[in-house]
């Protein structure tokens, strides 16, 4: 349990940064890492040892904000979305609209990726995927954004 208190208090910010953007709303965030710290003590001795416990954890923090959003289609995207508007020169609406559109699973790599800073093999842990399918997945995003979002001119 020592192992996932450290996690809670070292990582809580970036849990609650892709549990909002999952949701689309900070008070559900925190009510799913709050439900998946629970669900995580509960479930400690489940734990099988392959890979961190950060990122057995953080599997457990997006199924539970998965579960939670159900329908919700508007993903929260602050930092993507500032990344986005200095990079392309677009607008948060432009890149909140872009983001919305894709897969889940393409949505859910970026959160992993920027949000919580996650290297491939821990996002494939928390998704229950290959390490090359994270790959693959964050190519195929960073193109699709890339062609929705156009580009404004430099004068």
């Amino acid at each position: 349990m020592g192992e996932i208190e450290a996690a809670y208090r070292r990582s809580f910010d970036r849990f609650l940064h892709v549990a909002t953007a999952i949701t689309g709303d900070v008070e559900s965030g925190a009510d799913c890492v709050q439900d998946a710290f629970s669900r995580a003590i509960r479930l400690r001795r489940g734990y099988r040892g392959s890979g961190s416990v950060e990122a057995w954890l953080w599997r457990i923090v997006v199924n539970v904000a998965r579960d939670r959003a159900g329908g919700v289609k508007e993903y929260a995207s602050d930092e993507i979305v500032q990344t986005a508007v200095e990079s392309a020169a677009a607008d948060t609406a432009q890149v909140r609209s872009a983001l919305a559109t894709l897969p889940e699973r393409q949505r859910l790599v970026l959160f992993l990726r920027y949000y919580a800073d996650l290297d491939y093999a821990a996002i494939a842990i928390a998704l229950e995927i290959s390490s090359g399918t994270v790959g693959a997945t964050l190519h195929s995003a960073h193109a699709a954004i890339r062609a929705l979002i156009r580009e404004v001119p430099c004068s």
